[in-house]
């Protein structure tokens, strides 16, 4: 069976492009309501993070905004407040000293009984900007070494469409975290330079199936869009096992990772999605594009 993917490209492009809309609404919206892009973690912006365990009978989720009240008191500014469990709390805030910090867990004690500390840190400004910048580097020479690396195995039209394809998937994961409200730290960052590691696995896989077509004769296949199409056919069924499996494996550690995990399986349930699906349909598209513009591609026929 061959399915004529390539040749319903602007409805793959549609459905990317309410994606990014929807990312690019995350944005704004978190911009003019929150005042910031994204919910960034202390790893970015610098401050103190601590979680908090109370003995409260009932959730402590209904008692939020008495503990803003708590820190009200203590003039801390830009504090975010997460529940993580039923009786968990992170709170987010300026870098505080210890004893602050302690009086803080006082006064918490107080009003609500019994409060035990489960995790501090702490991170300088400094470091938080260094880690934005060495983030954003990591990125950078990602991309750019992929980029290399697929000129260097293909052409650089394969690259430059792979890469497209990536960027892509980024994109759309990072918009989607933005909409959530989801917590962006280093980890956060792994996420991302992992799915993209996968995403061009995939569809070097497809490149090279593609070549191997070109270099033998098909019966019925003409012209390069044909190949792609023939090729796209013969390998989705490998890439569609590929991330079930790799899927059910997140999901078990979304499940059942801790609540430290969450976000990063989630980030990471996102990405591989993404990652298959533009292989498929993004990265093979745009390949045939580039052919019919740029390309001199020769396909052998049969006799």
């Amino acid at each position: 069976m061959n399915i004529n993917i390539v040749g319903r490209y602007r409805l793959w492009f549609s459905i990317s492009a309410v994606l990014m809309m929807l990312g690019l609404f995350g944005f704004s919206y978190n911009y003019l309501v929150r005042g910031k892009l994204m919910n960034f973690g202390i790893d970015f912006t610098g401050g103190t993070e601590i979680t908090l365990r109370f003995d409260e009978k009932a959730s402590i989720g209904n008692h939020i905004g008495e503990v803003r009240g708590v820190l009200t008191r203590f003039t801390l500014k830009d504090n975010v407040i997460q529940l993580t469990g039923e009786k968990d709390l992170t709170i987010r805030t300026e870098p505080l000293e210890s004893d602050t910090r302690s009086r803080i867990i006082g006064e918490l004690q107080k009003q609500f009984g019994g409060v035990e500390l489960l995790e501090a840190d702490t991170i300088g400004p400094v470091i938080g900007k260094e880690l934005r910048t060495q983030a954003f580097w990591a990125l950078l020479l990602a991309t750019l070494g992929i980029l290399i690396y697929v000129s260097f195995r293909f052409q650089f039209k394969y690259a430059v469409a792979a890469t497209i394809a990536l960027w892509h998937d980024a994109f759309i994961t990072i918009g989607l975290v933005a909409l959530l409200w989801k917590s962006v730290d280093v980890a956060f960052i792994a996420a991302i330079l992992t799915i993209l590691g996968y995403s061009i696995n995939d569809t070097i896989v497809i490149f090279d199936r593609i070549r191997e077509n070109l270099l033998k004769p098909v019966k019925g296949v003409v012209d390069f869009e044909a190949v792609t199409n023939l090729s796209v056919t013969q390998t989705m069924a490998r890439s569609i096992n590929t991330v079930l499996t790799v899927l059910f494996v997140n999901v078990c550690l979304f499940v059942f990772g801790g609540v430290t995990l969450k976000d990063f399986a989630f980030v990471l349930l996102i990405g591989f999605t993404l990652g298959t699906y533009s292989s498929i349909f993004i990265a093979s598209p745009l390949l045939v594009l580039m052919e019919k513009n740029f390309g001199k591609q020769k396909v052998r026929r049969a006799r």
